[in-house]
């Protein structure tokens, strides 16, 4: 990657070739080639083959000006496209977040880093099977990993196609693209094989993908283009967390702070400028999609927000677009879980208090459920409904979060309380209410103004890049510089973690702003 003191400002390198005659025969590629090695005063200037095939029509076109993409990968630069000097569309850059529910492109000019196009589609592999596991199993199969990776890499170039014409340019404008996924995801885009990433020792196949040619994995765009794969620590600590690191500034921090993305697992890192440590632990499914059947990611409809009001216990539901509830997302669950709680509907131990639940408490078979939404209120038609089972999920979940919290705070030497400032990534860090979920016990009781939203970090650490050339190295550095703790060897995190499961904690002391009502302690109901 690119070595320190290096700050380009754009990956754009102008250069005018002198042109060939009969004293000078000179071979196209080896003309440009040696400008190019003059100007970065570096030997190792490579061409693809598939630029050196159009290289001699287009040279004779421009009048040997033009401009040239670049891009370092550790001693060796590589021309990854070629535009005339006087071509009025930009040579672009694709940041693209591989998210296991969700994908979002973001097509940008790589001169002026501006965004040109952005839009997002759900990942095709959720046919197969909404998690990584059920996917990595589905591996197994035969050719499962090829349908996989077909299915991803069809998905995305079917999105470049989308924001190229809305743009008005052709692919062939894209000549450099900014990848971070976690590490499965990444793997099945790779087309390689996840299977030992979900078995002990739990050992991917690749930890830096490196900056391979983008037509070798299927991306249908420019000849030469190049894609820069955020690299990950280990089976569970993917690039998508280091783009979110690279994006934060963690890594570049005088004050320690701390950085969580909350989606299939929750994933955590510690630091400043001298050090990171990072975990990660299965805190998320029952807040992503996994709360029974009303589960639900955030689209249109889905319940992002819920509030009780007064002595009757009137439920507020806020939807995503205002729509017809189909559902509840991560954020409303969170929300509901704190409002039944401070209603008194739920007691500590999130059990449902039925003298507070009054009507909304129905049977259903040997369960009994609440109701969040009315059969005449839905877009289904049928009511949207919780059992104890789903709250037990959450209790887990969140009881989870927060002794991944603690278990890493005090690996050095601090408590959650003590951060100053607290990062809050991805879908959950965009909805989340910090107060909510510090109702719970989720998140630790701190003044909200220490919570800051980062939104999708990992886009936005893959634009960092296409934008910012010198922040490649920083890649590289923060991978390196990552200590990482496996907790499902840790016993202090098992012993926190049965004391996490009451709301908000079996010590209420460390929620000093959480109010305990009368009728959540089940011994007064």
């Amino acid at each position: 990657m690119m070595k320190t003191g290096d700050c380009r400002r754009t990956w754009i390198e102008t250069v005018t070739l002198p042109s060939p005659s009969l004293s000078d025969n000179t071979a196209d590629q080896e003309r440009l080639v040696g400008v190019l090695q003059k100007r970065l005063g570096c030997p190792n200037v490579i061409l693809d083959l598939d630029l050196v095939a159009i290289l001699p029509a287009m040279l004779r076109q421009w009048d040997h000006a033009l401009r040239c993409a670049l891009i370092r990968d550790r001693d060796t630069w590589h021309v990854c496209g070629l535009s005339g000097m006087t071509d009025p569309q930009p040579l672009c850059g694709l940041a693209i977040d591989l998210g296991t529910t969700r994908i979002v492109l973001s097509l940008l000019d790589l001169e002026s880093g501006q965004v040109l196009q952005e839009d997002a589609f759900d990942n095709p592999q959720g046919v197969i099977g909404p998690d990584v596991l059920t996917r990595v199993h589905y591996v197994d199969e035969e050719d499962g990993l090829t349908h996989l990776n077909r299915l991803v890499i069809d998905g995305i170039n079917d999105m470049i196609a989308v924001l190229c014409q809305r743009a008005a340019i052709g692919r062939d404008r894209i000549v450099l693209l900014a990848l971070a996924g976690n590490t499965t995801m990444t793997h099945l885009f790779m087309g390689l094989n996840p299977r030992w990433i979900i078995r002990e020792p739990y050992i991917p196949v690749v930890n830096r993908p490196g900056i391979p040619p983008a037509a070798r994995l299927g991306l249908d765009v420019a000849a030469g283009a190049r894609i820069v794969i955020f690299p990950n620590i280990g089976s569970y600590f993917g690039g998508d967390l280091i783009a979110g690191i690279l994006y934060s500034g963690l890594d570049r921090r005088e004050e320690t702070a701390l950085l969580v993305d909350v989606g299939t697992n929750a994933e955590v890192v510690l630091g400043d400028r001298n050090w990171l440590i990072a975990c990660a632990g299965a805190a998320g499914p029952a807040l992503e999609s996994g709360v029974s059947r009303i589960g639900t990611t955030a689209r249109p409809g889905a319940i992002d927000q819920v509030r009780i009001r007064g002595n009757d216990r009137r439920f507020e539901l806020r939807t995503i677009e205002n729509a017809p509830p189909v559902g509840i997302c991560g954020s409303g669950v969170i929300d509901l879980a704190a409002q039944l709680f401070a209603s008194g509907m739920i007691d500590i131990q999130g059990r449902f208090v039925p003298s507070a639940c009054g009507a909304r408490l129905v049977a259903e078979g040997d369960e009994q459920r609440l109701v969040i939404a009315a059969a005449d209120t839905t877009a289904s038609g049928q009511a949207l409904t919780i059992s104890q089972v789903d709250l037990d999920s959450l209790i887990r979940s969140k009881a989870a979060m927060y002794t991944i919290l603690e278990t890493i705070t005090e690996a050095v030497g601090m408590t959650p309380e003590q951060l100053s400032t607290f990062f809050v990534a991805g879908t959950f860090g965009a909805f989340i209410d910090p107060r909510s979920a510090i109702t719970i016990g989720m998140l630790p009781d701190l003044p909200l103004d220490r919570y800051h939203s980062l939104g999708n970090s990992s886009l936005e650490g893959a634009k960092t890049v296409l934008r910012e050339p010198e922040s490649l190295e920083r890649v590289d550095d923060i991978r390196d510089r990552i200590t990482y703790m496996e907790l499902n060897v840790n016993q202090a995190f098992m012993n926190r973690f049965s004391a996490a499961k009451f709301i908000p904690h079996t010590n209420p002391g460390r929620f000093p702003s959480v109010t305990l009502p009368g009728a959540a302690n089940p011994a007064s109901a």
